[in-house]
């Protein structure tokens, strides 16, 4: 079955009490047993819940995995995928990635005696002096946020595999759409399903997805013992938004396209992170590992000027100044002071990411008029 189909149809089927063709809500806390023990898959909801189970289904099969587990936001993912972990392990993982998971891995899991190494990942080999025998696990994103790096799965998952550690790619960006990370070898996939999963911007969601079952086990069972679970009503939301993603992404993607290289031409910008330029670092991986680009752009202007950033931010109409992405509606952000402020100055500035650094999620609005909003923002 080809992505446009799964999206529609995997892991849904028609209710079987009413042929309902959309996954009902199953708005319930607990379920009716005949006898202790004598039910019908399904006990209490924290630990399975329909919906959810459908959701997990789909999701599963848009990443060519065997099971998917959902929970509550994107960060309880990250919760549940570093909670494989023991005291005393260690995590290498990218210097450029969202600035909610460095803080959990800085300020949270450190206290608890993990070790976290950062580096750039974009080349693999970098990997190699960081590797003790206390590490277990190797984190990427990819395309990375903000800087949208591009770093080589297949090479690093080759690494994972030669030394026995884990392999997490957080997929958020690209969606299950643009790329797949368990088929170039990864372990453990995560989304924020907050984001090109649900679409619409009215959900916050997150899930696992792996191809291991003694892997998945481990996982349901922090998900059930730690209860970060979604309810019904956001799993029946990222049900909805799924059976559009091939529709969003493709627009959302064209769009991009447009106006990076709109950007790129502009005579006030100075810098355009896009990973479909040619000139781009890795854009041959990105070619080999993507199906597109994807739809978020960053960008600097001349001079590297604060306040002129904040003018622009300050200035557009249909992209909306906002933190999050992957919705419909296009949106403007400023990285330092908002996804990444609690990555510290120093550790910003050693990725590029200066405070003049203006990201965008673009969406499917028509691609002129996002280009004449920013055309007369920057001036």
């Amino acid at each position: 079955m080809k992505f446009n189909t799964k999206a529609v149809h995997a892991g849904v089927d028609p209710d079987p009490s009413t042929g309902a063709i959309m996954t009902p809500i199953f708005q319930t806390s607990t379920y009716v047993q005949a006898a202790p023990g004598d039910h019908k898959g399904y006990e209490y909801a924290r630990t399975q819940n329909p919906t959810r189970h459908a959701l997990e289904k789909s999701l599963a099969a848009l990443e060519n995995g065997s099971h998917a587990v959902c929970f509550s936001s994107g960060m309880a993912a990250v919760d549940a995928a570093i909670k494989l972990l023991d005291q005393g392990d260690e995590v290498i993982s990218t210097n450029d990635l969202y600035g909610g998971t460095y803080r959990s891995f800085t300020k949270i899991y450190s206290r608890f005696g993990l070790g976290f190494h950062f580096t750039d990942l974009t080349n693999p080999e970098n990997i190699l002096p960081l590797i003790n025998s206390n590490t277990k696990m190797i984190w990427v994103e990819t395309p990375t946020n903000p800087m949208l790096n591009i770093i080589d799965i297949e090479a690093v998952a080759a690494i994972a595999r030669g030394h026995g550690l884990l392999l997490v790619v957080d997929n958020t960006f690209a969606s299950p759409y643009l790329q797949n990370p368990l088929d170039l070898g990864a372990d453990i996939v995560l989304h924020s399903a907050t984001k090109y999963l649900g679409g619409h911007s009215d959900v916050v969601h997150g899930t696992l997805i792996v191809k291991d079952p003694n892997l998945a086990e481990r996982l349901f069972f922090i998900q059930n013992g730690n209860g970060a679970v979604p309810g019904p009503q956001d799993c029946f939301l990222v049900l909805r938004g799924i059976k559009t993603l091939h529709l969003r992404m493709q627009r959302a993607c064209e769009n991009a396209a447009r106006i990076a290289r709109f950007l790129h031409d502009h005579p006030k910008v100075d810098k355009v992170y896009w990973p479909g330029f040619e000139h781009h670092p890795n854009h041959a991986i990105a070619a080999k590992q993507m199906r597109d680009f994807g739809a978020m752009v960053s960008f600097t202007l001349h001079g590297d000027d604060y306040d002129e950033a904040l003018r622009v931010l300050s200035n557009t109409h249909l992209f909306s100044l906002a933190e999050s992405l992957g919705g419909v509606e296009s949106l403007i952000g400023h990285p330092a002071s908002m996804t990444h402020a609690s990555i510290p100055k120093e550790e910003r500035l050693k990725t590029g990411l200066v405070d003049s650094l203006i990201r965008l999620s673009i969406g499917i609005e028509d691609g002129d008029d996002l280009i004449e909003d920013l055309q007369k923002a920057i001036g």
